[in-house]
């Protein structure tokens, strides 16, 4: 009998794959609209782009649901029309970055904070004789640090005659300064956190407090964390990652080849899930790790707003560069794990939000095995309560930051341990 040799996956364009994530930001404008009217966007819009942004700054309760999606939007529709004017490519990290966008533009990155960090990377490409396009996934990954610009604006009694140039110039240097931080970043985990940004802000990010502490400058801390919507927004994210899947078939009618090609890889970055199972596998993994941390929320009865709709945008985004069901889940439990033992609350807001962004760890579960992957979900979810103040919350990827140490500490050791026990043929030694 002869055997049937499947087709490979379709090749899907960059230019449609762009054109995939542009319509997810535009169903947040369209979703906007749909729930509070264009004088009320306008009026929270305002509200958003003249507030300060440090962790947390839910934007549910600054400028409302409507005004908040339309920011977050609009903020990766503009980032994906400098992809596409750029011509920089278009890979799994791309799509990454750009959920990025989408996700933090509903806490933290709004239309006016984000351009000197964006012109500072520019300044660093130029300087380098580089093209800006080499250096896009960088550029929006950096964000992390946009927060910086708005605190200089607003909480400071600076005049705006030196505050506006102050702002421009910190988030000017900071762009300029985040690409060989994050390159050397990279070596101390080795890819085993996919926030890769998130350390590397974190690390500027504490000496930036540093030398504005010295001069007296302190950033007061901000809490806003909204409740009581999340029906509506579960709703809205269920057919959205429903709508990921069903995009996925359509793209590739045998996308199930390509998912099982997807989580039998351990996601250490770097990793494109596009370049290795096509498009439309990528989306489906992308609306199923949506439903898993979807799963999470609900089941330890946390809330639907700006920061959690970003995290779950962040897995998403990430399943198309490291992460499925079968490496995030063991992080995600070890999370729950820690959370039992100090007997805090799983839905609060900083160990809710570690569970969905501690999964940047996933590629220890996909490298050594569900045991270590709950591991370091364990020492997250102790890691990710302590670092802020650090960074003063300046820094958006504050998980990125904590995970960074985890991995850089933790996957030595597991290293280690596993020479000790197993041998270079792979034979059990004794103890």
């Amino acid at each position: 009998m002869a055997l049937t040799t499947l087709p490979p996956a379709p090749v899907v364009s960059e230019r449609a794959i762009l054109a995939t994530v542009a319509a997810v930001a535009a169903a947040f404008v369209a979703f906007g609209f749909g729930v509070d009217s264009p004088a009320g966007i306008a009026r929270g819009l305002v509200a958003i782009v003249t507030s300060r942004d440090t962790l947390l700054t839910d934007y549910f309760g600054v400028g409302g649901m409507g005004a908040a999606c339309v920011n977050a939007g609009l903020l990766a529709l503009c980032a994906c029309a400098i992809f596409r004017a750029s011509g920089a490519r278009v890979t799994g990290a791309s799509v990454a970055s750009l959920c990025l966008v989408l996700g933090f533009g509903l806490f933290g990155k709004n239309l006016l904070n984000v351009w000197p960090l964006l012109a500072g990377v520019g300044l660093y490409a130029r300087f380098n004789g580089e093209r800006f396009a080499d250096h896009a996934n960088t550029a929006f990954f950096g964000l992390a640090l946009a927060p910086i610009v708005s605190e200089i604006l607003f909480s400071t009694t600076l005049p705006w005659t030196a505050s506006v140039p102050l702002a421009a110039a910190t988030g000017i240097a900071i762009g300029f300064v985040l690409p060989p931080v994050a390159a050397q970043a990279f070596k101390a985990h080795m890819g085993f956190s996919l926030y890769n940004m998130g350390f590397a802000a974190g690390l500027l990010g504490t000496l930036v407090v540093a030398l504005y502490k010295a001069v007296g400058f302190v950033a007061d801390p901000v809490f806003i964390w909204t409740t009581g919507n999340t029906r509506l927004l579960g709703v809205f994210l269920a057919l959205l990652f429903g709508a990921l899947v069903a995009c996925g078939f359509a793209f590739d009618r045998t996308l199930v080849r390509g998912l099982r090609t997807i989580v039998a890889l351990p996601g250490q970055a770097p990793t494109d899930f596009i370049a290795r199972a096509g498009f439309g596998a990528t989306l489906a993994n992308m609306g199923l790790c949506g439903f898993v941390g979807l799963a999470y929320v609900f089941a330890v009865g946390g809330p639907l707003n700006g920061p959690v709709i970003g995290a779950l945008l962040t897995i998403v985004g990430f399943a198309a560069a490291g992460k499925h069901p079968r490496n995030v889940v063991p992080v995600m439990v070890g999370v729950f794990v820690g959370t039992l033992a100090t007997r805090a609350d799983a839905s609060g807001s900083g160990l809710l939000l570690a569970a969905l962004f501690g999964t940047t760890l996933a590629p220890i579960a996909g490298r050594f095995g569900w045991a270590w992957g709950i591991v370091a979900g364990v020492l997250h979810a102790s890691a990710a309560q302590t670092v802020g103040p650090l960074h003063a919350g300046l820094n958006l990827y504050n998980n990125g930051f904590a995970a960074g140490i985890v991995a850089t500490i933790l996957v030595p050791v597991i290293i280690a341990v596993r020479l000790r026990t197993v041998g270079d043929d792979g034979a059990r030694r004794d103890g």
